[in-house]
């Protein structure tokens, strides 16, 4: 809404909500947050374009380290999600509502699950809902082998690795953005979600190295992912008509994606965003529909069922499965730990995901309940996964027995060609689910890297808004990261950008853990002071009086001051706020 000030007694026109109760960040920090980013990325590149073999012995040391002596950490951490989540939807906390007592939800419900699904995990459920079910089809822990093999435990752990705990670690972090922006007036960012439990004299500090963490793993993220939705796009379009990969195409498909990101991020959520998200469900209902009926129908309904079962059975097993005698000694590489190639990876995954994941689904979130929060970010977007992994890996399965182990094969020879692989082998329409697959790539990429563009305009500009060419601005540079990847170092260099992120994920999971300690001391220690504050944050009626209009300035001037590490000075604005 438009900001709007008037004469003290106009009971006309709003202001914009909330109102900023934040921190005014200092000019020196400012300038550090904007230009030191571009600066790390550029070096990023250049050690590991001229030197991609050392970067790449560099990075699968760190990764071998983080796998050997902190598995242990990563499954806590994700236990921990779990469990705050669970709180938050059975405790009375659950019937706070984002925005104050009277903000209302901005999109309908199919909107905003088809902008959470999108965001999250859309194009990462494109790669691996056939490659992993392939991949682990012979061999994994924990889920006892059927008659028919490992299998079964190949469908469960897909479930489990994409499911309710994945979407948990993005909902604990969403959350905790989600409350101190729209409620406390705090920008969304995650210094302003963090800091206030840390010592006074190191907040000013943290929150930099917060900002720099949260920034550099999106910018480096989605340009790894770009660069990888480039290749996949590639295959789709290889797959019906026997285009040839290769630097010219990564390139051509690259502007292309990135040329409909910059028009969805101009145009804004509602224009943007909005309708290409429910776009991607529409597609993806009709490509689940079609790979159950004209697919091995019977195979797929009785697998799903069996499947399901089985996840529930095991699901707290695995929840807490540590491969404890691989991180007894030491390992001489992550590939001897089953957990470095699976769980650890995708937790790593997700915790380096989160800061644009969670803090787009955050923004979008403003008018519902703590309770109907979680549930919305977790639990349906969980069931959406296990449907489509249930019905397009138990379809791979199928497939692969019925060619001799074919689709095996091709995943072997090149991951991102599996789902395209097994449409191939659907009867009558395969050749028309090739088409809507490869524009469910574009489309989704597109929304997961909108989606990203805003969340780090957000990081880097606030408290100022950030305009819709800033956003394409943002789009633009992404992009070239992407190109420079691919066109100077090819697949290879990518790859190893991308496990340098992720690996990134290990500091970054100490600052979430923070966070979420943060959040539950501002729930557990709200007062009727803080229900005021929450509510005179979000009030869209101009200043009512000059009373109103001094507190408000007081409040403005104690959140500056207290811009040089310490809270801002005691009043009405922020005592209740911390």
């Amino acid at each position: 809404m438009t900001t709007t000030r008037r004469a003290p007694g106009e009971e006309t026109g709003t202001v914009e909500v909330p109102r900023f109760r934040g921190r005014h960040i200092p000019p020196l920090d400012r300038a550090i947050i904007t230009v030191l980013p571009p600066v790390l990325i550029i070096a990023v590149l250049v050690v590991v374009t001229m030197n991609p073999t050392g970067a790449a012995e560099a990075i699968s040391a760190a990764r071998t380290f983080v796998t050997g002596k902190f598995t242990w950490l990563f499954i806590l951490y994700s236990i921990v999600a779990v469990v705050v989540c669970l709180w938050l939807v059975f405790s009375r906390i659950g019937s706070i509502r984002l925005g104050g007592p009277a903000a209302r939800p901005q999109h309908g419900k199919f909107a905003w699950y088809s902008m959470l699904f999108a965001c999250g995990q859309g194009i990462g459920l494109i790669f691996w809902s056939v490659a992993e079910p392939i991949l682990l089809r012979d061999e994994n822990p924990v889920v006892p082998a059927g008659p028919d093999g490992a299998a079964e435990g190949a469908m469960v752990w897909s479930y489990f690795h994409w499911g309710f705990t994945a979407w948990a670690m993005y909902c604990v972090v969403a959350v905790c953005l989600a409350y101190s922006h729209h409620n406390l007036g705090k920008t969304l960012t995650f210094r302003e979600a963090t800091v206030d439990i840390l010592p006074a004299w190191s907040q000013r500090g943290a929150g930099v190295v917060v900002e720099l963490l949260a920034i550099m793993a999106t910018v480096l993220g989605l340009a790894t992912s770009f660069g990888f939705a480039a290749l996949q796009f590639t295959s789709g379009l290889a797959s019906f008509t026997g285009l040839a990969s290769g630097p010219g195409i990564w390139l051509l498909v690259i502007l292309g994606l990135a040329g409909l990101t910059a028009a969805s991020a101009f145009f804004g959520i509602n224009k943007g965003m909005k309708r290409i998200s429910e776009t991607n469900s529409v597609l993806s209902i009709v490509l689940l529909v079609a790979v159950l009926v004209f697919g091995p129908t019977i195979f797929i309904i009785s697998n799903i069922t069996q499947t399901f079962g089985s996840f529930i059975a095991n699901f707290t097993a695995m929840s807490f499965w540590t491969d404890a005698g691989t991180a007894g000694q030491d390992i001489s590489s992550w590939q001897d730990s089953w957990n470095g190639w699976w769980t650890v990876f995708i937790w790593c995954w997700v915790i380096a995901f989160s800061p644009f994941v969670a803090g787009f689904i955050a923004r979008i979130s403003r008018g519902r309940t703590i309770r109907e929060f979680v549930i919305g970010v977790t639990v349906v977007p969980s069931l959406i996964v296990m449907v489509w992994i249930g019905i397009i890996g138990s379809a791979a399965l199928h497939y692969d027995d019925r060619s001799d182990r074919g689709i095996s094969a091709a995943v072997a020879a090149d991951t991102s060609s599996g789902l395209f692989v097994m449409l191939e082998s659907v009867p009558v329409i395969g050749s028309l689910l090739l088409v809507v697959a490869t524009v469910l790539v574009a489309t989704y990429y597109v929304t997961s890297l909108d989606s990203g563009a805003h969340a780090l305009a957000e990081f880097v500009s606030a408290p100022r808004k950030a305009g819709p060419l800033f956003r394409v601005v943002l789009v633009a540079s992404i992009a070239a990261v992407a190109v420079t990847l691919l066109t100077l170092g090819g697949t290879a260099v990518v790859d190893t950008v991308q496990t340098g992120t992720i690996i990134g994920a290990f500091p970054f999971s100490f600052v979430i853990l923070l966070m979420i300690a943060n959040l539950v001391r501002r729930l557990t220690g709200r007062t009727v002071d803080t229900v005021r504050l929450e509510r005179e944050i979000n009030d869209p009626r101009p200043l009512a009086s000059e009373e109103a209009a001094v507190e408000e300035a007081a409040g403005e001037e104690a959140a500056t001051r207290g811009a040089g590490g310490t809270d801002p000075a005691p009043g009405a604005a922020d005592v209740p706020a911390r």
